[in-house]
């Protein structure tokens, strides 16, 4: 196992923050992952952060302790079903290339999730999601190193508690597992989802008279590149609020003021509101201030237009966070991971 010391984390997350760690090492197998903590151990670095695609992190200060690359990789085809193929992908795989290998296998269900950044372990995390489909749809299960035991655990889709943007990994288990696959029951037969978002529209405007799953994945490849900035030219963590969920009440209440408020039916009588609109209300889309700005084309995305420190994206985010609370009286909730 390499430790190395005082590593500059910028070419290791999305944003593009200039910080670094006081460690840092990688593995891609199981047992360099026991060597690693043995060693850890021995030299009492008490403090580990596992880090994957890093694109849905902001670091606001140096990491004293270690951070640890996940890199195992991996795609099998481990069991078949008459209506299914059951898909494990290891933690270090890119997520994108992961779907579009599904896609060349015809292995269907991740087309909607298509270019999404970040690697294959981060997905069940925050349970992602995107134009009406989300992880929870699919995984069957998963392989996670327990910390404290050194012992590999399987949890079901059950045991990790999806929620929206939610499972058991984002809180109460949230550093004590390093997920290192992902077992995922895809289809053997199609059921295109194209109702949410602009999917159908970009389908009719691409020509498009047959659904194929590469079809929908070039339409939502489109839209989002439409939309977002590529991390590799301004620096980003895709959307970085959560889309607020409220009692149907509060939006009937929202909507008599703001007839214009956009509302989404969830579950058990709650609405859920879209936060880029509550965003661009304020005026914040295409806000700039140095280098740290709200993208012009989508106010989910704070962008680093170069030299934005973790603190300066931070203190945007907060800015952002009040403005929507003082307005309509709504609490945005950041997506993205703080450290």
């Amino acid at each position: 196992m390499l430790l190395q010391e005082n590593i500059s984390l910028r070419r290791y997350n999305s944003f593009g923050i200039e910080t670094s760690a006081r460690y840092f090492s990688s593995f891609s197998g199981p047992e360099e992952l026991h060597a690693m903590y043995d060693a850890l151990n021995r030299k009492n670095i008490h403090e580990r952060l596992i880090l994957g695609g890093g694109s849905n992190i902001l670091f606001t200060k140096n990491f004293d302790g270690c951070v640890i690359k996940n890199e195992l990789k991996g795609i099998d085809l481990v069991n078949e079903t008459g209506d299914a193929y059951f898909v494990r992908a290891y933690a270090g795989e890119n997520w994108h290339s992961f779907v579009m290998y599904c896609i060349g296998k015809q292995y269907y269900g991740l087309e909607n999730l298509s270019l999404i950044p970040g690697n294959v372990g981060a997905s069940p995390i925050q349970n992602i999601g995107a134009y009406g489909v989300e992880i929870k749809d699919f995984l069957h299960q998963l392989e996670a190193w327990n910390t404290e035991t050194q012992e590999m655990e399987i949890f079901t889709n059950a045991a990790c508690k999806f929620g929206y943007r939610e499972s058991v990994f984002k809180n109460i288990y949230k550093g004590k597992y390093i997920i290192c696959s992902v077992t995922f029951r895809l289809l053997k037969e199609p059921r295109f989802i194209i109702s949410y978002g602009a999917i159908e529209k970009e389908l009719e405007e691409m020509g498009v008279t047959a659904l194929t799953a590469k079809a929908v994945s070039d339409a939502v490849i489109h839209i989002r590149e439409s939309k977002l900035p590529d991390p590799a030219i301004i620096g980003n963590a895709g959307s970085f609020f959560k889309n607020p969920v409220v009692s149907s009440a509060v939006y009937e209440s929202l909507k008599t003021k703001y007839p214009q408020i956009p509302g989404y039916p969830a579950n058990e009588g709650n609405t859920k509101l879209a936060a880029g609109w509550l965003i661009e209300q304020c005026g914040w889309k295409g806000y700039r201030k140095g280098d740290a700005g709200c993208f012009e084309k989508q106010a989910l995305v704070l962008v680093n237009y170069g030299h934005a420190s973790g603190p300066d994206i931070y203190q945007l985010s907060q800015n952002i966070i009040n403005s929507v609370f003082d307005r309509f009286g709504i609490i945005l909730e950041r997506e993205v991971n703080i450290y």
